[in-house]
């Protein structure tokens, strides 16, 4: 006879690979070809490890690979929603909770809590490893948008100080990335892709 618990964790490893159908605006590195949300993790998985050196803090990398692998598991129901969109908020929706709980409550209880208690904090940001896990979250569109000769900022005539504006949480996770991240941010504006 089969465990109960697998069955729900198997029935959750299927419905995640919806993720995989989640198209971002942002488009692969020197790509025209959006990425989709399992790409985004992915990729965000292995900046955390090849970067961790220039987190602020000390952190539990576990941790942050467990935020970046799951934080976009929400936009299944959800959807993704545009960084620099005028009409709704990027930060955590009521949309979001319930999918948070539909998705991860598929699991056996104890992981469910545990999913949506690391989902939770990588979206209040407070912790150390939620700041480091948003810093790789805000720089890989940034890398991408630079590889792309302006990409979704030219697209969608993103202007600097949004840019700007949303970039600078880089910083609480990575003062040496942001470091970077700003004279990315500048330079593309001083090559024409950021427009002032």
């Amino acid at each position: 006879m089969i465990a109960e618990n697998l069955l729900k964790q198997i029935d959750f490893i299927k419905e995640i690979d919806k993720i995989k159908y989640i198209q971002r605006r942002t488009k692969l590195f020197n790509s025209n070809r959006n990425e989709n949300d399992a790409e985004h993790s992915w990729h965000l998985a292995m900046m955390a490890i090849v970067l961790r050196e220039y987190s602020n803090e000390k952190i539990d990398l576990l941790k942050v690979l467990k935020m970046v692998l799951i934080h976009d598991i929400v936009e299944i129901d959800a959807g993704d929603t545009f960084i620099y969109d005028q009409n709704k908020n990027h930060e955590n929706t009521e949309e979001e909770l319930k999918s948070a709980q539909r998705i991860f409550g598929i699991l056996p209880e104890e992981q469910a809590e545990e999913f949506i208690k690391i989902w939770t904090e990588f979206e209040e940001g407070i912790s150390n490893e939620a700041k480091f896990a948003r810093t790789m979250d805000r720089f890989e569109p940034l890398l991408q948008n630079t590889s792309n000769d302006g990409g979704t900022w030219k697209e969608f005539g993103v202007k600097y100080q949004t840019v700007y504006d949303k970039k600078k949480v880089i910083k609480n996770g990575s003062t040496e990335l942001w470091k970077f991240a700003e004279n990315l941010i500048n330079d593309s504006v001083k090559k024409g892709i950021l427009k002032k």
